[in-house]
């Protein structure tokens, strides 16, 4: 069973739109979805809710490549395994409107991920991945994450998250094999 989800992101306005929000759109609309408030808890280095099934929600607040921190503070709090962590996080390497929930495995370059990697001492933990599309080249993945999606794009990013929203109920309750049936079936 998840007991924590971590959506990755970047605070502040500036960031907001940007498609290396995608982690916190997705956190935005469960604790929507869930009548939650996040609330910053600077214990955390984050936003925080508790939703139902004593299931956490953070969104940190410390810059994505130190993503690790917060999640990892949580998770020693509330003694939360590896295992039962979901981080959502936006995936070059997926065209936008793909979505895929896997375990462990390599960390593609994320910073993000490979922060919480390192703060957790393991990669095993669950991993949400939202399409957001690659810019072509190398030298412009930076610019390319900090700006917004265009409007097709972002259409198919929300859509994902819809998506992936649905199967959210398989996923919480520990049933990983169904949701990623669900998420990765063309429909």
């Amino acid at each position: 069973m998840i007991r924590l989800v971590a959506g990755l992101g970047n605070p502040g306005k500036e960031y907001a739109e940007t498609r290396h929000n995608a982690g916190f759109w997705w956190v935005d609309r469960l604790a929507s979805g869930e009548n939650a408030t996040l609330k910053m808890d600077p214990r955390m280095h984050g936003f925080t809710a508790r939703i139902p099934g004593d299931i956490w929600l953070i969104e940190p607040q410390t810059f994505m490549n130190a993503s690790g921190r917060a999640v990892s503070a949580l998770s020693r709090f509330y003694r939360i395994a590896p295992e039962h962590i979901l981080v959502v996080h936006d995936e070059l390497d997926l065209e936008p409107g793909a979505v895929r929930l896997k375990l462990g495995g390599g960390l593609g370059g994320h910073n993000g991920l490979k922060d919480i990697a390192s703060h957790l001492g393991t990669r095993d933990f669950w991993r949400l991945r939202l399409g957001i599309g690659h810019p072509g080249e190398k030298k412009n993945v930076s610019d390319y994450v900090l700006k917004a999606p265009r409007k097709e794009e972002e259409e198919l990013i929300q859509d994902a998250i819809s998506k992936s929203l649905a199967a959210w109920p398989l996923i919480a309750k520990g049933q990983q094999q169904a949701a990623m049936l669900k998420l990765h079936t063309k429909a």
